[in-house]
C-alpha cells in the first residue's frame, strides 16, 4: 500500500509541471495504474487523485484532458462513493460552464464515467442517477445554449438505456423537460397540399441556404409523411436531380485548383487543398466502376482522367513540401494521402520527386511533432498501396529518417514510425515473392533502432507493442543475416512473453518467426518459452489462448527436432481441459497441434492413451462436433494411427469408438453423434485400407445380425463413410445387406441404410449406380429409401469436378428414372425426386433447365408440382454457372402461381420464397406481377374450408391454411430482401388480415410486425389502431375450461408472440401517443397475470433487427 501510495504522489506531483509532456506521461501511467485490479488507494491518495484529475480537465493541452476523460472511468470504480458523488457534481457544474471546450471536456467525462459506474452498486448508481437527472433535466429546460441541450440530451440517452429501471420515478420529470420538443411529423400529412407549392416556390429563389432548407423539408416529408407525399415524388425529383458533375469538375475545377496550390496566401492554399481532397474523396464511390477494364478504355472516366492529371499534381505538391509553413506541408500529405488511397499505384512513376519533401519534414529540426506523425502516416499508406520495386531505388534515403524518428522522444511519432518500419521490411525482403533487391546494409539499422526501443522498459503500451511486432517481422524477414545478434534479441521476447501487458503482441510476433521460412534458430528460448506457453492455456483470455496454440503449433511444425518429450510435456498436459464442445475453435485447434505432434515428435505422445485419449472420445461423441473441428479429428485419428503409438493402434482406436455402443450408457448418445464417430472410423480405415474389407465384414455382422438398432445404424454409417473412399465391391454379399436394412421396422436403421448405399456406391459408381436405378424400378416400397441413397450419389460426386466429369456418363439414365417417378402420389417421394433433378440440373444446366421449363407444359399438376420444387434445389445463396440461365426463365417456373391446382401454387410459393431469400435479384424485377399473386393467397377462402367427421365429433379442416402460411412466409422474406419494391401500405393490409388468421399464421405476423417496426416505423404508425385490436383480442382470449393442455400451451405461446410484437409497436417514436395502443398497454398493466408476462418480454427482448428467420 506504501509503496502504491508513494508512486501515487510522484506522479500526482509530475502532474503540476510546467511541462505538458510530463504531465501527459503522468496521466498515462496513472491510467495503466488505475486500469490494474490489484491496486488499492488510501483516503488521501483518493482524495488527491480525484481533485487532480478534474483539475487536469482544464488544462491547457487537449492530450492531457482527453487522458483525464480516460481516467475517471476506472477510478469510480476504485474510490469510495462520496469521492464518485463529488466527481458527479463537479462535471454537472463545468457542464454549464461558459467556456466551451470546459463544457465539451465535461461532457465527455460525464459519459464516461456514467459508463463505467458498476452495476452491481445500486445505491450508488440510484444516487448518482437522482444527482445526474435533476441537473440534466434543468439544462434541457433552461440552457439557451442548443450545444449544451444536445450534450445533456445524449447523455440522459445514455442514463436511460444503462439504468432505465432505476429512474423510473424521474420520468415524470424528465417528461417535463423533453415533451415541449416534441415533435409528430406524421400528423403533418394532411397539410402538405398546402405547403409544398410554398416549397417549390421558394426554390426558384436564388439563395442557395434557402435551397437547402427547402430540401431539408422534402426529405423530412418524405420519411415522415411517405403515403401524402407520393403525389408529389415527381415534383421533388426533378427539383433535385442533377447530372453527375464530378467528370466535368475534373475538366473544369481540378486543373484550376492545381495550378492555385502555388498560392501565397497559406490559409487560401490550404482551403484549396481541401478542396480537392473533397473532390478525390467523391471519387471513391465511382472507383471501382471506373477500375473496369471497359470503363478504364473511356477517357471521359473520372479514374482516367485524374491519372492523366497525377504528374501535374505532383509537380505542384512537391514544390510546397519543403516549404517552412508546417501548414501548408500538412496539407501536402493529407492531400497525396488521399490521392493513393482513392487511387493505389497512382504515385508510382512520382516516388523521387516525393522523396526529399518527407525527407526534409522528417528531419527538420522545426517540424512540430504533428508534422511527424503525418508524414509518417502518409510514408507508411504509399509503402502499402505500392508495389515494393517502386521503392527498392529510394529506400537509402527514405529509411534513415525513419529510424531517426523511431528513437523520438514523443511516444506518437517512435509507434509510428515503427509501422513504417514493419512495413519496410515487408518491402526490401518479400517473403513470398522472388526480389534481387540488396538489402543487406539496411538490416543493421533496422535491427538496431528497433532494438533499442525493444530493450527500454518505460515506454508507452502502444510503442512497446509494435517494438515486439516490428522486430518480429525484422527477425521473420532478415533475421539469417542477423544469427549474431539472436542472442541479445530472442531473450528480451522471453521476457515480453512473461509480462501480462505485452504476452499477447509477443506471442504473435514469435508465431510470425516461427512461421518464416527462414528457419530462425529459435532453440536458446524454446526451453524457457514453452512453460510460458503453457501458462496461457489455463489463462481465462481466449485470445491468447488461440495465439498459443497458433504458436506451439508452429512450433512443432518448424522446430521438432529442437524440441525435448520433456518439454512438450508440459503444453500437452494443459490441452486436455480444452477438448470439449464448449469451445469448439479451441478445440481444433488444441486437436490441429496434437496432429502435428504426432506426425513430427510422436515420442511425446507416450501417454497419450491415459491422458488425451479419454477427453478426445468424449468430444467424439459430442452431437456438436462438426465441420472443421471434426476434420481436425479425423486427421488427429489419422496421424495418431501412422504414428504407431503403444495402446492407440488402428484396432485400438476403433475398439475405443465402438466400445460405447454396446455399453449401458449407448442411450446417452446422441444419434448425430453416430455420423461423427462413423466419419472417424473411416478416417482411421483410410490409414490402413488393407483391413477395410475385414472391418466392414465385422461392421456387416452388425447389420445381418443387429444386437440393436443403434448399433446396426452406426455399423451402416460406418460402411457408408469407408465405402465413400474405398471401393468394397468385392463384398459380395454387402449390397444385399444393406438393402435388407430398408425393411427394417426402424426409421434411423432405414435411414442410415439408404445412406450408406448412397456413399458405397460414390466408392464404385460403374458397379453401385446402376443397380440403385435397377432397384428402384424393381421395388416400389422401397423407392423413397432408394431415391433418397440416389440424392446422395449425386451431392456427393458434385462436390468436386472429378466426381461430376463421372456422374456426367450416368446423367441421362438418372434424368429418365427420376421423370418416371414425379407423378408419384406420395408427396414424399416426389420431394426427393425434385431434389435429385434440381441437383442433376446444375451439373449440366444448360442443357437440362430447358426440360424442366419444357415440362411445366404437362396436363398433370403432380409433375408440374415437382418440377417447381425441383427449382428450388436450383437456387443457392453462392454464384453459380445456372444463375444468368435462372435470371432468363424463373418467370416462366413462378408463372404457376397462376396454376389451377392449390399445391402447384404453394409449392410455387416455396420456390420463389426460396429465389427472394438467396437470390433476390433473380426476381426482383418481377415483383408487378408477382405481389398481386402472392397478396391473392393470403386470403382465407371458405370453398377450401370443410367439415371432417370423427366418431361423433365434427373435425374442420382448412385446405388453404398451408398455401396462406407458404405466402406470408414469403412476404416476411420479402421485408429483408425486396422492401424498396413493395407498397408498404398494401402489404400492411395483408398484414392486419394475418393477424385475424389461424395460430400458425398469428405467429408469423406477429415476427412480421415486429420487423415492420423497426423498418417502416412511421407507416406503421398510419396503421396502429388497425393493428392493435387483433393484438388485443389475442391478449385477452382465455381458454375453454375443459381444453387440453396443448391449447393452454399454444395460448400462452400465441399471447407471447403478440406482447413482443406489442413491445415493438411501443419502439415507434410518439406510438405511446396512440390512444388505443395506450389504453391496451394500460390493460396489460393493469392485470397482474398480463404484467409480469410484458416485463418478462421487454426484460428478455433483443433488438428488432436482429429477430431474422430463415425461411428458405
Amino acid at each position: 500500500m506504501a509503496s502504491v501510495s508513494y508512486h501515487i504522489a510522484n506522479l500526482l506531483e509530475k502532474m503540476t509541471s510546467t511541462d505538458k509532456d510530463y504531465r501527459f506521461m503522468a496521466t498515462n501511467d496513472l491510467m495503466t495504474e488505475l486500469q490494474k485490479d490489484s491496486i488499492k488507494l488510501d483516503d488521501d491518495s483518493e482524495r488527491k487523485v480525484v481533485r487532480m484529475l478534474l483539475r487536469l480537465l482544464e488544462d491547457k493541452n487537449g492530450e492531457v484532458q482527453n487522458l483525464a476523460v480516460k481516467c475517471l472511468g476506472p477510478l469510480v470504480n476504485k474510490v469510495k462513493e462520496f469521492h464518485v458523488y463529488s466527481i458527479v457534481e463537479s462535471l454537472c457544474d463545468h457542464m454549464v460552464s461558459d467556456r466551451e471546450q470546459l463544457r465539451d471536456m465535461s461532457s465527455l467525462a460525464l459519459k464516461t464515467v456514467i459508463n463505467e459506474l458498476p452495476a452491481s452498486s445500486t445505491a450508488l448508481v440510484a444516487n448518482i442517477c437522482k444527482r445526474v437527472t435533476d441537473r440534466l433535466s434543468e439544462a434541457i429546460v433552461r440552457q439557451e445554449d442548443v450545444s449544451v441541450q444536445l450534450e445533456a440530451l445524449d447523455i440522459l440517452g445514455d442514463l436511460l438505456a444503462r439504468f432505465g429501471s432505476l429512474l423510473v420515478s424521474f420520468h415524470p420529470n424528465i417528461l417535463d423537460a423533453l415533451l415541449p420538443h416534441r415533435q409528430a411529423g406524421h400528423r403533418f400529412g394532411e397539410y402538405l397540399e398546402r405547403v409544398m407549392p410554398l416549397i417549390v416556390q421558394y426554390v426558384a429563389v436564388d439563395d442557395d441556404e434557402l435551397r437547402e432548407y427547402c430540401i431539408s423539408a422534402c426529405e423530412a416529408f418524405t420519411l415522415r409523411c411517405p403515403k401524402e407525399i407520393t403525389h408529389h415524388l415527381a415534383t421533388i425529383v426533378e427539383m433535385c436531380l442533377k447530372h453527375e458533375m464530378l467528370i466535368e469538375f475534373y475538366k473544369t475545377v481540378s486543373p484550376q485548383l492545381i495550378q492555385r496550390f502555388k498560392e501565397r496566401e497559406e490559409n487560401v492554399k490550404v482551403d484549396i487543398f481541401h478542396a480537392y481532397m473533397a473532390l478525390l474523396r467523391q471519387t471513391r464511390p465511382s472507383l471501382s466502376l471506373s477500375l473496369d477494364p471497359d470503363a478504364m478504355e473511356q477517357e471521359e472516366g473520372t479514374i482516367s482522367m485524374l491519372k492523366q492529371q497525377v504528374p501535374a499534381l505532383v509537380k505542384a505538391v512537391h514544390r510546397q513540401m519543403k516549404e517552412k509553413s508546417i501548414k501548408t506541408r500538412q496539407g501536402c500529405f493529407a492531400l497525396l494521402t488521399e490521392l493513393v488511397q482513392v487511387y493505389p499505384g497512382a504515385l508510382t512513376h512520382h516516388i523521387p520527386a516525393l522523396i526529399p519533401g518527407i525527407q526534409f519534414s522528417l528531419g527538420d529540426k522545426n517540424s512540430s511533432s504533428n508534422m511527424k506523425i503525418d508524414t509518417l502516416a502518409f510514408v507508411h499508406c504509399l509503402l502499402v498501396h505500392h508495389s515494393g520495386e517502386v521503392f527498392h531505388p529510394h529506400i537509402g534515403e527514405l529509411l534513415p529518417p525513419v529510424v531517426t524518428c523511431v528513437a523520438d522522444p514523443f511516444y506518437k511519432i517512435t509507434a509510428e514510425a515503427l509501422l513504417v518500419l514493419q512495413q519496410i521490411v515487408k518491402v526490401i525482403r518479400p517473403l513470398d515473392l522472388a526480389s534481387c533487391f540488396d538489402f543487406t546494409p539496411y538490416t543493421g539499422d533496422l535491427y538496431h533502432c528497433t532494438l533499442a526501443r525493444l530493450r527500454a522498459a518505460d515506454l508507452d503500451q502502444e510503442v512497446k507493442e509494435r517494438a515486439i511486432a516490428c522486430m518480429g517481422q525484422i527477425i521473420s524477414h532478415l533475421g539469417d543475416h542477423l544469427q549474431g545478434e539472436l542472442g541479445t534479441c530472442l531473450p528480451i521476447f522471453l521476457d515480453r512473453l512473461c509480462n501480462e501487458i505485452t504476452r499477447l503482441t509477443t506471442v504473435k510476433a514469435l508465431t510470425k518467426v516461427a512461421a518464416s521460412p527462414l528457419r530462425i534458430d529459435l532453440r536458446p528460448i524454446l526451453g524457457d518459452a514453452l512453460p510460458v506457453l503453457a501458462s496461457f492455456l489455463r489463462k481465462n483470455q481466449r485470445a491468447l489462448k488461440l495465439a498459443t496454440l497458433t504458436l506451439l503449433d508452429t512450433l512443432v511444425t518448424n522446430y521438432s527436432s529442437a524440441l525435448s518429450p520433456q518439454m512438450l510435456d508440459k503444453v500437452l498436459i494443459e490441452l486436455p481441459p480444452l477438448i470439449n464442445e464448449s469451445d469448439l475453435h479451441i478445440a481444433q485447434l488444441c486437436l490441429t497441434l496434437l496432429t502435428s505432434t504426432a506426425k513430427l515428435h510422436k515420442s511425446s505422445l507416450a501417454n497419450f492413451l491415459e491422458v488425451i485419449m479419454p477427453d478426445v472420445m468424449a468430444l467424439v461423441r459430442s452431437p456438436l462436433l462438426q465441420g472443421g473441428a471434426l476434420k481436425a479429428m479425423q486427421d488427429l485419428f489419422e496421424a495418431v494411427v501412422r504414428a504407431g503409438l503403444p495402446g492407440v493402434d488402428y484396432q485400438d482406436i476403433l475398439n475405443h469408438l465402438l466400445t460405447p455402443l454396446v455399453s449401458p450408457q449407448a442411450a446417452n448418445i446422441h444419434k448425430q453423434a453416430y455420423h461423427s464417430m462413423a466419419k472417424c472410423v473411416a478416417a482411421l480405415t483410410m490409414t490402413h485400407p488393407g483391413e477395410a474389407v475385414d472391418v466392414v465384414n465385422r461392421f456387416l455382422m452388425d447389420v445381418t445380425n443387429p444386437r440393436s438398432p443403434t448399433v446396426q445404424s452406426f455399423s451402416l454409417l460406418a460402411i457408408g463413410e469407408i465405402g465413400k473412399h474405398i471401393d468394397l465391391s468385392s463384398i459380395p454379399q454387402l449390397k444385399d445387406a444393406v438393402v435388407a436394412s430398408f425393411s427394417s421396422p426402424s426409421e434411423e436403421v432405414k435411414s442410415a441404410a439408404s445412406y450408406a448405399l448412397g456413399h458405397l456406391s460414390c466408392g464404385n459408381l460403374q458397379e453401385y449406380l446402376p443397380f440403385v436405378l435397377s432397384e428402384i424400378e424393381a421395388n416400389p416400397k422401397r423407392q423413397y429409401l432408394l431415391l433418397h441413397s440416389l440424392k446422395e450419389i449425386i451431392s456427393l460426386q458434385s462436390k468436386s469436378a472429378e466426381g461430376v466429369k463421372v456422374l456426367q456418363g450416368f446423367v441421362n439414365d438418372i434424368w429418365a428414372q427420376l421423370f418416371r417417378h414425379t407423378e408419384c402420389v406420395e408427396e414424399g417421394t416426389r420431394n426427393v425426386v425434385a431434389e435429385c433433378l434440381g441437383k442433376l440440373t446444375l451439373i449440366n444446366p444448360s442443357a437440362l433447365l430447358p426440360k424442366l421449363q419444357e415440362s411445366l407444359k404437362t396436363d398433370s399438376p403432380m409433375m408440374r408440382t415437382t418440377i417447381v420444387t425441383a427449382i428450388k434445389f436450383t437456387i443457392s445463396d453462392q454464384p453459380t454457372a445456372i444463375d444468368s440461365l435462372l435470371r432468363h426463365s424463373i418467370g416462366d417456373f413462378l408463372s404457376t402461381l397462376q396454376d389451377p391446382d392449390l399445391n402447384v401454387r404453394r409449392v410455387a410459393l416455396v420456390a420463389f420464397n426460396s429465389a427472394a431469400h438467396n437470390k433476390p435479384s433473380l426476381v426482383r424485377d418481377l415483383l408487378d406481377t408477382i405481389l398481386p399473386q402472392l397478396y391473392n393467397e393470403t386470403k382465407v377462402r371458405k370453398e377450401l374450408i370443410r367439415e371432417v367427421e370423427m366418431g361423433p365429433f365434427k373435425h374442420t379442416v382448412d385446405d388453404g391454411l398451408d398455401i396462406r402460411k407458404a405466402a406470408f412466409e414469403c412476404m416476411y422474406t420479402l421485408l429483408e430482401t425486396c422492401l424498396d419494391r413493395i407498397d408498404i401500405y398494401v402489404f400492411l393490409e395483408h398484414v392486419e388480415g394475418g393477424l385475424r388468421d389461424h395460430y400458425d399464421i398469428k405467429m408469423l405476423t406477429y415476427l412480421m410486425l415486429t420487423r415492420l417496426a423497426h423498418l417502416c416505423p412511421q407507416a406503421v404508425l398510419q396503421r396502429l389502431e388497425r393493428l392493435v385490436e387483433p393484438l388485443r383480442t389475442t391478449v385477452t382470449t382465455r381458454v375453454k375450461a375443459n381444453s387440453v393442455k396443448q391449447e393452454y400451451e399454444k395460448q400462452d405461446e400465441l399471447k407471447r408472440s403478440a406482447m413482443r410484437a406489442v413491445a415493438a409497436l411501443l419502439t415507434i417514436p410518439d406510438a405511446d401517443k396512440n390512444p388505443q395502443l395506450s389504453d391496451f398497454v394500460a390493460h396489460i398493466k393493469s392485470t397482474p397475470e398480463l404484467q409480469s408476462l410484458f416485463e418478462s418480454i421487454q426484460r428478455d427482448a433483443c433488438p428488432t433487427h436482429d429477430a431474422m428467420m430463415d425461411l428458405s
